[in-house]
C-alpha cells in the first residue's frame, strides 16, 4: 500500500504548493500581451473578475475596452461600447458604485482645444467575452473654459465624478453633478489645487485617499471631504506613464504606461488603505498578516501541514491493515 499513499501524498502536496499566487489576486506586475493595445492609457480594478483590469487606448479604431487577466497578462474580453458617438481621445477610465464603469473621452490630441468633452458609463459585464454593452453617454463642460484633461476618477462611495486637468504647473480638482445628466450638459466646477502635472488619478477602495500621478512622479492626498489635504509623494517608474489604480483590496497601486507590452508596476499603497486599516489611523502590519509576514506563505505553509499529518495518519491506518 505505499505506492498509493504516495501517489496521494504527492498530489496533495502538489495541491498544497500550488495555491493561487498573488497575481491571481491582481497585487503583482503584469504586462499587457494584447497587440492591439498599444496606447493604454487608463486603468481600472474589476471587483467581480479576480485579478482582472480594465484599460482602453488612447486612440483607438472603436469605442473599445479591454479586460486584461492580470495573471497572465492576457485579454479575456474585449467591450464595444454602443449608444455612444466615435470617441476623441480616451484618457480614463474608474470603477463607480454598484459596478459601474466610467470612461472618460477627456482628452485633446492634436492640441483640439474641444468645447465640450464626453464621459461614458455602462455595466461592468457579468461575464467576461467578447460582447457589445450599451452605455449612457454624457455632456461634460467646465465652468472656467475648455481644459486638456486625462484624469477623471468617481468616488466609491457616492459616485460622484471628478476630473483633474493637466497643466505644467499644476492643476484643479473639478467636481460633477452630483448626479451626471443624459440629456443635458454637466457642468463641472474647479474646486482645489492639483500641485501636479497629471496623466491619471485613482481613488482607494474606500474613498479616503486620492493618487495621483504624472510622468515624474506622483502624490497622494486625504481626500477629506474633497478638501485635498497632502499626504505623501508617490514614486512612479520612468517612461510614458499614463495610468494609476489601486488594487481591489487597496494593498496597492499600479501603475502602467504606453507601449506595445507595456508593463503594469504594483507598488505599496500610500498609507494605509488595504482591508485591515482602521479608521482611527491604521498600523505598520501588512494587509496579508499583522506582523508583515507575506499571507501566501503563512497559507502555504498551513496546507502542507495539513498534508503532512493527513499522509502520517493514513500511513498509520494502512499499516494496521
Amino acid at each position: 500500500m505505499r505506492r498509493p499513499l504516495a501517489i496521494l501524498a504527492g498530489v496533495l502536496l502538489t495541491g498544497a504548493l500550488t495555491l493561487p499566487a498573488s497575481a491571481a489576486d491582481g497585487n503583482e506586475d503584469f504586462t499587457i500581451k494584447d497587440p492591439r493595445i498599444t496606447e493604454s492609457s487608463g486603468l481600472a480594478a474589476s471587483r467581480q473578475h479576480k485579478g482582472v483590469y480594465w484599460t482602453h487606448n488612447d486612440q483607438d479604431t472603436g469605442a473599445y475596452l479591454y479586460a486584461v487577466d492580470s495573471a497572465t497578462g492576457k485579454t479575456v474580453a474585449r467591450i464595444t461600447l454602443t449608444g455612444v458617438g466615435t470617441p476623441r481621445d480616451v484618457e480614463a477610465i474608474s470603477m463607480g458604485p454598484d459596478n459601474q464603469l466610467y470612461v472618460g473621452d477627456i482628452g485633446d490630441n492634436d492640441g483640439v482645444e474641444w468645447p465640450y468633452v464626453w464621459i461614458y458609463r455602462l455595466p461592468e459585464p457579468k461575464v467576461l467575452k467578447d460582447q457589445s454593452v450599451r452605455a449612457t453617454q454624457y455632456v461634460v463642460k467646465y465652468s472656467d473654459g475648455t481644459r486638456d484633461a486625462e484624469s477623471m476618477v468617481v468616488h466609491p462611495k457616492t459616485g460622484r465624478v471628478y476630473i483633474i486637468d493637466k497643466q505644467e504647473d499644476g492643476g484643479h480638482l473639478y467636481e460633477g453633478p452630483e448626479k451626471l445628466s443624459p440629456s443635458g450638459t454637466n457642468v463641472f466646477e474647479p474646486t482645489t489645487p492639483v500641485d501636479l502635472w497629471a496623466t491619471d488619478a485613482a481613488f482607494s477602495p474606500d474613498g479616503r485617499t486620492l493618487v495621483v500621478r504624472g510622468y515624474f512622479g506622483g502624490l497622494a492626498y486625504d481626500w477629506n471631504g474633497g478638501k485635498l489635504k497632502r499626504l505623501e509623494r508617490v514614486s512612479v517608474p520612468l517612461g510614458q506613464g499614463e495610468s494609476v489604480t489601486y488594487s481591489p483590496d487597496g494593498s496597492k497601486i499600479m501603475l502602467g504606461s504606453e507601449g506595445v507590452n507595456s508593463s503594469v508596476v504594483a507598488k505599496d499603497a500610500p498609507g494605509d488603505t488595504g482591508p485591515d486599516s482602521s479608521s482611527s489611523g491604521g498600523s505598520s502590519a501588512s494587509p496579508d498578516g499583522d506582523d508583515g509576514t507575506d499571507g501566501t506563505l503563512k497559507v502555504g505553509a498551513v496546507a502542507v501541514l495539513a498534508v503532512l499529518v493527513v499522509f502520517f495518519a493514513l500511513r498509520r491506518l494502512f499499516r494496521r491493515a
